[in-house]
C-alpha cells in the first residue's frame, strides 16, 4: 500500500520528533494529544525545533513553512479517520496503549497500518488489541527522532509480509536505516543498553568511581560520544526505569534489576535533563 496520509498519537518529546520528521519527508501530518494545552506545546515543540534547524543551517526557511503547513493538531482520535499510517507514541503504559489501539482500530480505514513506538512493550499485545493483529507493528525511533538515523522494526508472529513492507519502507523514506527486531522486550538496541547503565549505575553507587571518571572512561575508552550516566540523563531516569522493570518482570534476570539509587532518584524527582537534575545538573 501507499502510504501518504500519517498520523501521530502524542505530540510529546517522541511524538513531535515523529511528526516533524515525516512532515519534512513530504507526509500530511495529524498529530494529536490528549487536550488543546499539550497539543499547542508540543506543536510549539516541532516549530522551536525546526527554527534552530534553521539557524544551524539544516533547513531553509522555505522548507521550514512548508514542513510547518503539512502538519495540523487534534485533540480527537476519531480524527485519524482518513490516515494510511498511525504511530502511537504516548506513555509507556500498556492499558493505555491497549485503549489507543482499540480506538484507532474502530475509526482508521481498513487498511490502514498501526504502529508502536514503544522502546520494551509487546506489540503483539497491542495488536491483540485490534482486529487487525497482521497490520500492527513497532517502529521504535530513537531520541531525538530527527537526528538519530535508527529505527526498529518491530516483527511479531501475527504481522503480514505486506506490512512489514509498508513499514520498512515508510522509514526508509524517513531516511532512517531499518533494523528489524523481535518482539522481545527492549528488542535490540535497549536489550544491550539497558545492562550497560545499569552496571555502571551500581559501579557509581558503590563509591568505586566517579561519575566523571565513569563517564569519561566510556568516552574516550569505548568511543562513545557520552558516557553511561550522561547517556541515562538524556534518555531520563524514570524511563530507564520503566524499561529495566519491564524487561526484568519478563526475564527475571539480575542484571536488569535497578539499582537502588536509580530508584530513589526517581522517586525524588530527579529524572535527569527534562527534569534540570540526574547524575549532573542541568541549567
Amino acid at each position: 500500500m501507499e502510504i501518504k496520509k500519517v498520523g501521530v498519537v502524542g505530540c510529546g518529546l517522541m511524538g513531535s520528533g515523529i511528526a516533524e520528521v515525516a512532515a519534512r519527508s513530504g507526509y500530511e501530518v495529524l498529530v494529536s494529544e490528549a487536550n488543546p494545552q499539550l497539543l499547542d506545546r508540543g506543536l510549539k515543540a516541532i516549530q522551536g525545533s525546526l527554527r534552530r534547524a534553521q539557524e544551524r543551517g539544516k533547513a531553509t526557511p522555505e522548507e521550514v513553512k512548508s514542513t510547518l503547513d503539512r502538519v495540523r493538531g487534534t485533540a480527537e482520535l476519531g480524527d485519524f479517520r482518513d490516515r494510511d499510517l498511525v504511530i502511537e507514541a504516548i506513555t509507556e503504559n500498556m492499558e493505555l496503549k491497549k485503549q489507543v489501539f482499540a480506538r484507532l482500530d474502530q475509526v482508521c480505514p481498513p487498511g490502514a497500518i498501526l504502529a508502536s513506538n514503544t522502546s520494551c512493550l509487546s506489540v503483539t499485545a497491542l495488536a491483540m488489541a485490534t482486529k487487525r493483529p497482521s497490520q500492527v507493528v513497532g517502529l521504535h525511533f530513537f531520541n531525538p527522532a530527527p537526528v538519530m538515523k535508527l529505527v526498529e522494526l518491530v516483527k511479531t508472529l501475527l504481522v503480514s509480509p505486506q506490512t512489514l513492507d509498508a513499514a520498512r519502507s515508510f522509514a526508509r523514506s524517513l531516511g532512517k536505516t531499518v533494523v528489524e527486531a523481535p518482539d522481545s522486550p527492549g528488542f535490540i538496541v535497549n536489550r544491550l543498553l539497558t545492562p550497560f547503565m545499569l552496571e555502571a549505575m551500581r559501579l557509581y553507587e558503590g563509591g568505586a568511581v566517579t561519575r566523571e571518571d565513569m563517564d569519561q572512561g566510556v568516552v574516550l575508552g569505548l568511543n562513545h560520544p557520552m558516557g553511561p550516566l550522561a547517556l541515562a540523563d538524556l534518555v531520563g531516569l524514570d524511563t530507564l526505569l520503566f524499561v529495566a522493570d519491564a524487561i526484568y518482570d519478563e526475564f527475571r534476570d539480575p542484571r536488569f534489576a535497578a539499582p537502588l539509587l536509580l530508584r530513589r532518584m526517581v522517586t525524588a524527582g530527579y529524572l535527569g535533563r527534562k527534569s534540570g537534575r540526574g547524575f549532573y545538573e542541568y541549567k
